[in-house]
C-alpha cells in the first residue's frame, strides 16, 4: 500500500480520536482562568525593627492568612546594631489594597516594634533636576523608555534651558526655574509647587549644580537622590578631574546618595568605580567619570523605586 493509500485511514483515526477527546481551548494570554490566577497583584513589604525571635514567622503567618504567595524574600540581621531589615515581595488577590494591609498589620508591628510599609505596585513618579550636563538625564530617559528604570519620569526641572530639547524629545515636560542669589527661596518654592502639581514621589538631582537649602533637604528627606564624583572630599571645587590627573589617581568613581543638609554626605545607596592609569588625560578621566555617574545614579533610582533601599541612620541596607 502506498503512502497516498494510507492517508485516508490516518485521517479517519485522527477524526475518531477527536471525537473521543473533547476539545479544550487554550486560554488567551491575560484571560482569567478557572482558578483566578490572572487577578493577582504584586505588593512589597519593607520593615525594620530590633532583632527578636519569631519576627519572620509573624510576617509569614500574616501573609498566609491573607492567601498571599511570597515570590521574593530578603532579610539582613545587623548583629552590630541588633536590628533586622526585611523586604518581602508577594502576590495577593486583586481585592486587597496596600492601605488595608497596612491597617491590618499594625497590631503585629506594635508587638515587635516594627517600622514597616506595604507598597502597591504603582510606579514612583520622578522629578529630575539638571543644569547643563546631560549625560545622567540622557541615561535616565533611555532606561525609562526601555522600561528598566523602575519608575516614571514625570518632569524635568532645570536652572538652564540647555537640556529642554532632550527632555521634550522624549515627551517629558520641562520646567525652567532660574536661580539667582536673591531668588533662591522663590525657586525652591516653585520646585515644591511643581512636585505637588505632578504628584512626585522621588526627586533626582542628575548633576544639578545648585546647593539645596537645609529646609528643602529636610522636606525631601528620604525621597531625593544626588550623584557626584567620588573624589570628594579630596578634590573639591572646580575641575576635579584636572586635580585628579595632577595627583595621578588610579580609580575614578561616582557616588549616589540620599540628599541631606550635610552637603554630599547623605546615606550612600550605590558607588561605581573604574580603574584608570597614567595614560588617561583629564578629558578621558572625565569621560570615564560620566559613565560611572550615569550607572551609579540609574541603579540607585531603580533600587529606590523597587523598595530595595532601607535607611539605617547614616547608612543604607540595599537588597539588590
Amino acid at each position: 500500500m502506498s503512502a497516498r493509500d494510507g492517508l485516508p485511514r490516518l485521517r479517519a483515526r485522527r477524526r475518531a480520536g477527536a471525537e473521543r477527546a473533547p476539545h479544550r481551548p487554550v486560554p488567551r494570554l491575560g484571560a482569567r482562568t478557572a482558578r483566578g490566577a490572572a487577578v493577582k497583584r504584586h505588593f512589597t513589604l519593607v520593615l525594620q525593627c530590633p532583632e527578636r525571635a519569631g519576627l519572620v514567622h509573624a510576617v509569614t503567618r500574616f501573609l498566609a492568612g491573607y492567601g498571599c504567595d511570597i515570590v521574593e524574600h530578603q532579610q539582613f540581621d545587623d548583629d552590630v546594631h541588633g536590628q533586622l531589615f526585611l523586604r518581602t515581595e508577594f502576590t495577593a488577590g486583586a481585592e486587597l489594597t496596600a492601605d488595608e494591609l497596612n491597617r491590618a498589620f499594625a497590631p503585629v508591628a506594635v508587638d515587635f516594634g516594627m517600622r514597616f510599609r506595604f507598597c502597591a505596585p504603582t510606579p514612583d513618579r520622578i522629578l529630575v533636576m539638571v543644569s547643563k550636563a546631560g549625560h545622567c538625564l540622557n541615561d535616565l530617559l533611555f532606561r525609562w523608555r526601555a522600561g528598566s528604570l523602575g519608575g516614571d519620569i514625570a518632569l524635568v526641572v532645570s536652572n538652564h534651558e540647555d537640556l529642554r530639547p532632550m527632555a521634550e524629545a522624549s515627551g517629558v515636560p520641562f520646567a525652567y526655574v532660574p536661580v539667582t542669589p536673591d531668588g533662591k527661596a522663590e525657586a525652591e518654592q516653585r520646585l515644591l509647587d511643581l512636585a505637588g502639581e505632578y504628584r512626585v514621589d522621588l526627586v533626582v538631582l542628575a548633576r544639578y549644580m545648585q546647593v539645596l537649602s537645609d529646609g528643602l533637604c529636610q522636606k525631601l528627606q528620604g525621597r531625593a537622590i544626588n550623584i557626584h564624583h567620588s573624589f570628594l572630599p579630596g578634590f573639591k571645587g572646580a575641575k576635579p578631574y584636572h586635580q585628579a590627573y595632577d595627583r595621578g589617581v588610579k580609580y575614578v568613581g561616582a557616588t549616589a546618595h540620599y540628599v541631606t543638609a550635610e552637603l554630599d554626605e547623605g546615606p550612600i545607596i550605590e558607588q561605581e568605580v573604574q580603574r584608570v592609569d597614567h595614560s588617561h588625560s583629564p578629558r578621558s578621566l572625565a569621560t570615564v567619570g560620566r559613565d560611572a555617574e550615569a550607572l551609579a545614579l540609574s541603579r540607585a533610582v531603580r533600587w529606590h523605586c523597587q523598595r530595595r533601599v532601607l535607611l539605617a541612620g547614616t547608612r543604607t541596607v540595599v537588597f539588590r
